[in-house]
């Protein structure tokens, strides 16, 4: 298995983390706050490691795990740190009145945080529709994947299929507008006609 690295220490770092654990793989946590960063890898266990926030992640595959008005400082508090790494995106850039998105039109969070990546880091859309208790739980879900660089997307597929889930590649990084907007979909759904959080998306190929 490989190393993989989760910038973050929120409740969606800890569903991801622990199902990349449980995967076999190593995974390594940094965070602003050392100390939530080492609390989560103690409660993720199987060999998680805790890095050095802004220092290069261990991880050729690095998860990008904070809200997204946290993104764009995250990103450039590493800098040429994520030269080369593939990033996986997980944000969904919702309005807090949930009116919509909040980033500029014709454009995605993952196309906004992209801008700030050096030129050989690879971001793909990822996660952003799965929530995370539910992912915690366990159990094959679908997982849709957005991204420009077809060698990234591999990867990341590789990486999703080993976690139990299947990946479901939708095109180019600009369709990550559209997994943005089904987040925002999914979060009115659970407050509104579903009456429930528990629930998640799922395509039937017959």
């Amino acid at each position: 298995m490989s190393a993989i690295s989760i910038i973050g220490s929120g409740k969606m770092a800890a569903a991801i983390g622990g199902r990349i654990a449980k995967a076999g793989h190593t995974v390594e946590v940094a965070s602003r706050d050392p100390a939530k960063a080492r609390a989560l890898a103690d409660q993720l266990a199987h060999g998680a490691t805790t890095g050095t926030y802004g220092s290069v992640p261990t991880g050729e595959i690095v998860i990008l795990a904070v809200p997204y008005e946290h993104a764009a400082a995250a990103v450039a508090d590493y800098g040429n740190a994520l030269d080369s790494k593939v990033i996986i995106d997980i944000t969904n850039p919702v309005a807090p009145d949930l009116s919509g998105l909040v980033t500029p039109n014709g454009s995605s969070g993952a196309q906004e945080t992209a801008k700030s990546l050096p030129a050989n880091a690879h971001i793909v859309k990822a996660f952003n529709t799965i929530f995370g208790h539910v992912l915690a739980k366990g159990g094959r879900l679908d997982a849709f994947i957005a991204a420009d660089d077809a060698d990234a997307k591999t990867r990341v597929s590789t990486f999703l299929e080993s976690l139990d889930l299947r990946p479901l590649d939708i095109g180019g990084l600009h369709m990550a507008q559209t997994l943005e907007s089904l987040g925002l979909m999914m979060i009115g759904l659970a407050k509104n006609g579903a009456d429930t959080w528990d629930f998640a998306l799922n395509v039937d190929i017959g």
